[in-house]
């Protein structure tokens, strides 16, 4: 019984942590790095751009990285800046 208490307060604990927010409104939107971009590796890829990570108390640039596009994938919207009351926010990008 007492196994299975603390499997459930484990499960409770990552759920709980999951639900927060995964960025931050920052004052002034960083700048991305300047990087080229190499030739896909294959028929089928797709570029998804640099993007911006939420981790320890600030953002940190994720260089852009190819994705190999399937089927039920028809377009991927890139990650974008929004403006927000109080500065701005990332986000992410996505399949559509």
């Amino acid at each position: 019984m007492k196994k299975v208490h603390s499997i459930l307060f484990i499960a409770v604990m990552i759920f709980i942590s999951s639900c927060g927010p995964s960025g931050a409104v920052v004052r002034v939107r960083p700048e991305a790095p300047v990087y080229i971009r190499h030739a896909a590796p294959g028929p089928g890829y797709v570029w998804a751009d640099g993007d911006w990570v939420w981790q320890r108390n600030r953002y940190v640039y994720r260089q852009g990285y190819y994705i190999k596009a399937t089927p039920y994938h028809s377009n991927y919207i890139p990650g974008h800046w929004d403006k927000r009351r109080r500065g701005w926010i990332w986000i992410p990008g996505r399949w559509r």
